[in-house]
């Protein structure tokens, strides 16, 4: 690995760790020449997951935007912004474990919603409102009711 400042290609690996929730690899390396320290990061080679919209649309899957309508749903509620990453990189992780290369945006907001449920109840509602686009009062009663029954049955 080339050195970043002396740019000499002779380094040696100080550290080691997994980032990124498994997806990556840190490494804190040394140059051999000018004892400078620098990080690397391993990862696997860039295969892009593409997400299939509704009206049949292709675009490349954003663990950024993802998250932004997590935070959207979550706003002030008590859950921290490491929590909302740890379940975006679950369903990531449950995504790429399936070898897919599309996925369906339906199929990626089932798994938001079904982690969403057991980790706030407002928050999944919210959620689950702009997701299933409820078109009226009486399918916003219907998620309602199913959340109060899943409730009672646990």
């Amino acid at each position: 690995m080339r050195c970043p400042y002396c740019r000499n290609e002779e380094s040696k690996v100080i550290d080691s760790r997994q980032s990124e929730g498994g997806m990556a690899i840190r490494r804190r390396r040394e140059c051999e020449v000018c004892q400078k320290r620098f990080t690397t990061y391993e990862r696997y080679e860039d295969i892009h997951l593409v997400v299939v919209k509704k009206d049949e649309r292709r675009e490349r899957f954003s663990r950024a935007k993802l998250l932004g309508g997590l935070l959207r749903a979550c706003e002030k509620r008590p859950i921290s912004t490491e929590k909302l990453n740890e379940l975006v990189l679950a369903v990531e992780r449950e995504i790429w474990n399936s070898d897919a290369t599309e996925v369906s945006s339906a199929m990626i907001g089932e798994k938001v919603m079904e982690k969403l449920f057991g980790l706030d109840e407002i928050a999944y509602i919210r959620f689950a409102s702009v997701y299933r686009q409820f078109k009226d009062i009486d399918r916003f009663m219907e998620e309602l009711n199913h959340l109060v029954n899943s409730k009672s049955h646990q």
